[in-house]
C-alpha cells in the first residue's frame, strides 16, 4: 500500500461523505481558472476519459456528464432526463436513498412502482422479476448500489442482467460505491450510473456525474422536463466546445482532479477498496471488543460505513455519546435505520488503520466516562 497523503489538522471525519480529503487534494483548489480557460476544458475531458476508465468502458459506448450539485441532484437529473412521458419506472428500495429516488419521480408525475424489502435484507431478484411480469409497462428499474443507510451492498450485476433480458433500463445509483467497489458498466448491464466528487474517489463537494449507455442517453431526445439537469443537453455542450450549459464548479474540479491522480497512484480501484475493506475490518473488531453489535449481518456488509446498533444500558445516550466524540475531533453519523436505534460510522476517504485505531481509543474513552458497561460480543451468549 501507498503510504498515506498528509491530510490538515481537520478532524477526521468517519462518515459517507462529505470526507477526508488529502492536503494535496485541498492545494488543488488554490488557484483561478476560467470556465472557458484551454486548460481547464482540457481537465474536464480528462476527468470524463478517467471516469469511463474507472466503469471498465470508453468513450465510444458511454458517456461522462459532470453535473453541478450534489449526487442528489444528479440522481433526479437522471430520473427527469431518461424516462418519456408515457413510461414507468420500478424503484427496489431497501433504505432512504431508494425511497427518494421514488419522492423524486413522483414529484415529476413520473408513474412509479416501489418494490420495498426490509432494511437488513438484500432486495429478492425472484420478487423483483414477478414484480417486473406482472407490471409489463415498466420501462426503467433504478437501485442503490450500496445504501448508505445500513452500509448493505446490493446485486446490481444480477439485477442488471435481469433488467436487460427484458430489455429495459437500469438506473444505478453508485454514490458510495463507484470509486471503491469494482463495477464494470457493460458488465452489470448498468445504463446510467450516477455517482459524487465527495465520495469514494475523495474529492470536495460541488458536483456529481453520470455514466450513461449512449444508445441510451441519445433515445432520451426531448423527455427532459427540467432545463438545468438536461443530460443530454449537458453532454452535447460538453462535446460541443467543451464547456457546462452554466457555471461550472472550477475550483471542485479541480480538486478531483488531483484526487483522480492519487486514486491512480493508490492502485486504482482495486486499491483503495483494499485499503477501505481493511479499515472496515479493524472498525468491525475493535467496536465487537468494546461491545458495540453491528446491524447487519456480516454477509450483507460492505466496506463503506457501518450501522452499529445502540447498547442496552441505561446510561447510553447518543447525543452525549456524539458530542463527547467530537470534543475529541472525531466525527461520526448519526443513523438512518426505520427500524431500530443506530449510529453510523464511514471508514471511507483519506484515513487509514491509525485513524480508526485512534477513533476506537476515543470510543472506548467516552464510554468509561459515561458509565456504560459493556461485554465484548465475542463472549456474549
Amino acid at each position: 500500500m501507498h503510504p498515506p497523503i498528509a491530510a490538515s489538522n481537520d478532524k477526521p471525519l468517519f462518515t459517507p461523505g462529505p470526507l477526508t480529503t488529502s492536503r494535496t487534494v485541498k492545494q488543488a483548489m488554490l488557484r483561478d481558472l476560467g470556465s472557458r480557460d484551454f486548460e481547464f476544458m482540457g481537465l474536464v475531458r480528462d476527468i470524463r476519459d478517467r471516469l469511463l476508465a474507472l466503469g471498465g468502458v470508453d468513450s465510444e459506448t458511454y458517456a461522462a456528464i459532470p453535473m453541478q450539485g450534489s449526487g442528489t441532484f444528479a440522481i433526479e437529473a437522471v430520473l427527469s432526463s431518461a424516462i418519456p412521458p408515457e413510461g414507468k419506472l420500478l424503484v427496489i428500495v431497501n433504505g432512504a436513498y431508494g425511497k427518494r429516488m421514488v419522492q423524486m419521480a413522483r414529484i415529476h408525475k413520473i408513474d412509479t412502482l416501489a418494490l420495498e424489502f426490509p432494511e437488513d435484507q438484500r432486495p429478492s431478484l425472484d420478487e423483483a422479476d414477478r414484480m417486473l411480469a406482472s407490471h409489463p409497462g415498466v420501462t426503467h428499474v433504478a437501485v442503490v448500489h450500496c445504501e448508505t443507510t445500513t452500509g448493505v451492498l446490493n446485486p446490481i450485476e444480477e439485477l442488471g442482467r435481469m433488467v436487460r433480458a427484458r430489455a429495459l433500463r437500469f438506473v444505478v445509483d453508485a454514490m458510495s460505491s463507484f470509486g471503491a467497489i469494482p463495477t464494470d458498466l457493460a458488465r452489470g448491464e448498468i445504463d446510467f450510473l450516477v455517482s459524487s466528487a465527495n465520495k469514494c474517489i475523495e474529492g470536495v463537494p460541488g458536483f456529481a456525474f453520470v455514466l450513461a449507455r449512449k444508445e441510451a442517453l441519445l433515445e432520451t431526445e426531448g423527455w427532459a422536463r427540467t432545463l438545468s439537469l438536461d443530460i443530454l443537453a449537458q453532454w452535447r455542450g460538453l462535446e460541443s466546445n467543451g464547456q457546462f450549459r452554466f457555471t461550472p464548479p472550477t475550483h471542485a474540479l479541480l480538486a478531483f482532479h488531483q484526487a483522480l491522480l492519487e486514486l491512480e497512484q493508490e492502485g486504482g480501484v482495486e486499491g483503495r477498496h483494499a485499503r477501505y475493506s481493511h479499515n472496515h475490518e479493524v472498525l468491525i473488531r475493535g467496536m465487537r471488543e468494546i461491545g458495540f453489535e453491528e446491524y447487519l449481518t456480516p454477509e450483507l456488509q460492505g466496506p463503506i460505513i457501518t450501522s452499529f446498533r445502540y447498547p442496552e444500558h441505561p446510561n447510553f445516550s447518543f447525543e452525549e455519546f456524539y458530542r463527547r466524540l467530537n470534543e475529541r475531533n472525531y466525527v461520526i453519523y448519526p443513523g438512518k435505520v426505520s427500524n431500530a436505534d443506530c449510529f453510523r460510522i464511514g471508514t471511507i476517504g483519506r484515513i487509514f488503520e491509525s485513524d480508526i485505531l485512534a477513533l476506537l481509543a476515543a470510543v472506548r474513552e467516552v464510554v468509561l466516562e459515561m458509565g456504560v458497561e459493556l461485554a465484548p460480543i465475542a463472549t456474549r451468549g
